[in-house]
């Protein structure tokens, strides 16, 4: 079968300003984490470079500061003067070498600063000073001269940027950035020419896009990036997007549709849409937005897989799609696509662990299936090891697959024994949380890449360290994962106790008051109490924490947290289980000690984390062979950290 008969439009090319874009997949603009110093680095480059490299339509960077205002973050490119021109350049050239069109964003955060470099409150400003919820910001009513500056900072950088041979420019209107403060009439209470009328709020806008213009001339394109409505009461709403696309139409190349809004919990959730929001969730929203235009329009929300973009195209709701995400966890998506391998294509799962996560901890960008993302200057060819070994992998979860695909591929003679009847390890539980299991994709995906590998795969298969020096293995990585841990109580009753794993292989789940105690605050604590809320249990969630979900990305927690308020779920938090009894569990907050006390209680959940499989004595077995541990078996942590150990200790061989 042809790439034309698979994905004939998304591989069609298509025209935005003076620019052919060479087909329909989008890598949008977002947060890296991986310049330092306001600049383009090397680790950027390669970032970007490796998306290019296999074929990506349109490439938009991460915003550019246009004014010294608009540092939201203390890891940013800032685009205010021209010392950032040899760095863009860089870029244009790493992306149109292999016939990528590279765009950038340029960025005025407004109200919505998250932190400053130095750790004081910077000051923010707004078209009014109307509080932001989220970062907890008052800001400050811009000047009619500052609005001038900022304006001309705008068509400044565009000019820095289309000198650099980028090829246009996307001013953000979306997320209740400045220029959507402006727009919506909730934030903007502006009494002159800037504010009350639709035709004054949008003249900052109108603004911006002029001064663009007369500064980089006709050759750059200009788009708008603009949410179709923010998630919020107090958001912009779909009809002010519609009206201020229409109003800007004959001004702008194209527009870039997304959902959501900074300012609030609820409405930052859709900046990137965890695993519980389906795939291409905006496509209805994206056609009632674009009925009456013909502005070519760009759609993100969770459009993972090829099939799901040609379908959005093909519906109408857009021309091009944002795959971001796909792109993080599989830069080589197009390359797949255009050979027809769809099986290939490792699939985002919407896990939002170590992208966003990332960068709202300050880090630099990554993906818990492919940690390559973001460490491309260390991973981005692993190479042929010099001396082909023969190699042990125990155990079947992430990291012992991954491990062993990356081992084979280095040139190794890989065995990955599994004692199980199916690979997966704690993988397979996860996914039956609810709204986890789309997280069981890292299995599929891995399982895919091991039967693509040269890998020998042994499944119900226990081995000794005799057998292995017998085999003659001369590297043994041993990836046998974690058993549940039982924190001390004090019991004093028949209080029915259980572990989290019993409970998602039971048949029965228990009734009644239950207790959920969760020391971890991750997935299995709030999962647990959404299953059994669901089920008809009253739940109480007992806390060892600040707040629900504290492990968890802010975007899968508020989530988590809005579905567990409408169970009638309760919640304690500071909350140290200490003992139980016939129907009490017995607690103390842990900021003062005071006791915590829960009557009534007909069952005790523990979701308190793992302790490794493999004990110190347990190593010492196998010190006649060089013995590796990965995953779990060293350190109970999260799939992400037992993917990259599997990646790393496999190149170390």
């Amino acid at each position: 079968m042809s790439t034309q008969a698979l994905f004939p439009t998304l591989f069609s090319p298509f025209q935005i300003g003076r620019h052919t874009i060479p087909n329909r997949i989008v890598f949008t603009g977002h947060d890296t984490c991986l310049p330092e110093d306001d600049t383009v680095n090397d680790a950027l480059v390669a970032y970007i470079e490796k998306r290019a490299r296999h074929g990506t339509g349109l490439i938009v960077l991460q915003v550019s500061g246009v004014h010294e205002t608009a540092r939201y973050t203390s890891h940013l490119l800032m685009a205010n003067d021209d010392s950032c021109i040899p760095g863009y350049r860089r870029l244009a050239e790493a992306c149109q070498k292999h016939g990528s069109v590279l765009f950038a964003q340029l960025f005025h955060p407004g109200r919505e600063i998250m932190e400053s470099a130095d750790g004081l409150k910077p000051v923010a400003y707004s078209a009014s000073s109307t509080p932001q919820e989220r970062f907890h910001v008052m800001p400050r009513a811009l000047s009619g001269h500052i609005i001038k500056e900022i304006v001309a900072s705008f068509g400044a950088a565009a000019r820095r940027i289309q000198q650099a041979g980028v090829q246009g420019v996307e001013i953000l209107a979306s997320h209740g950035y400045l220029p959507a403060q402006f727009l919506n009439p909730k934030v903007n209470s502006r009494s002159d020419d800037y504010g009350g009328s639709f035709a004054n709020r949008v003249r900052f806008l109108e603004e911006i896009i002029d001064e663009i213009r007369r500064q980089a001339g006709d050759e750059l394109a200009i788009g708008l990036r603009i949410s179709c409505d923010e998630r919020d009461e107090d958001g912009m709403t779909q009809e002010i997007a519609i009206e201020t696309l229409k109003h800007l139409e004959s001004k702008l190349d194209y527009a870039s549709v997304v959902a959501g809004t900074s300012a609030s919990l609820g409405g930052s959730v859709h900046i990137v849409p965890p695993m519980s929001y389906k795939n291409a969730y905006l496509q209805d929203e994206a056609l009632a937005l674009r009925a009456g235009l013909s502005l070519p329009l760009i759609l993100t929300g969770r459009i993972n897989q090829p099939h799901e973009a040609e379908a959005v195209i093909r519906s109408g709701a857009a021309d091009l799609c944002g795959m971001t995400r796909a792109l993080i966890c599989d830069p080589a998506m197009p390359s797949k696509a255009r050979q027809n391998d769809a099986d290939g294509i490792r699939a985002c799962i919407g896990c939002n662990q170590a992208c966003i996560g990332h960068f709202h901890r300050g880090l630099p960008i990554s993906c818990i299936q492919y940690p390559e993302s973001g460490r491309e200057l260390h991973y981005d060819r692993i190479g042929m090891a010099e001396h082909a070994k023969r190699v042990a992998v125990i155990g079947g979860g992430p990291a012992g697959m991954k491990a062993a695909v990356i081992a084979a591929a280095r040139g190794h003679r890989v065995t990955l024994y599994e004692a199980s009847t199916r690979l997966g390890g704690q993988a397979n539980l996860a996914q039956l949380l609810p709204h986890r299991a789309e997280f069981g994709g890292i299995i599929t995906n891995l399982q895919e890449e091991l039967k693509r590998s040269e890998v020998d795969v042994l499944t119900q298969r226990t081995v000794t360290p005799e057998e292995l020096l017998k085999e003659g293995y001369e590297q043994v990585l041993i990836a046998t994962g974690a058993k549940p841990y039982t924190p001390p109580l004090e019991r004093m009753g028949n209080l029915p106790v259980s572990q989290a794993v019993e409970l998602l292989n039971a048949k029965n789940l228990p009734g009644g008051h239950v207790v959920v105690y969760d020391s971890q605050g991750d997935w299995i604590g709030v999962g647990l109490a959404e299953m059994l809320a669901k089920a008809g249990a009253r739940v109480t969630l007992a806390i060892n924490g600040l707040h629900l979900g504290e492990s968890l990305q802010s975007y899968v927690r508020d989530g988590a947290a809005a579905r567990l308020h409408n169970l009638g779920v309760q919640i304690k938090t500071y909350a140290r289980a200490f003992g139980v009894d016939d129907d009490t569990v017995y607690l103390y907050h842990t900021g003062g000690g005071e006791p915590m006390v829960i009557d009534g209680v007909d069952h005790l959940v523990l979701a308190c984390g793992s302790v490794p499989c493999v004990s110190p004595e347990d190593e010492d077995s196998w010190q006649d062979l060089p013995v590796t541990l990965i995953g779990d078996c060293l350190a109970p942590r999260t799939a992400e950290e037992a993917v990259y150990d599997g990646l790393k200790a496999a190149v170390d061989i």
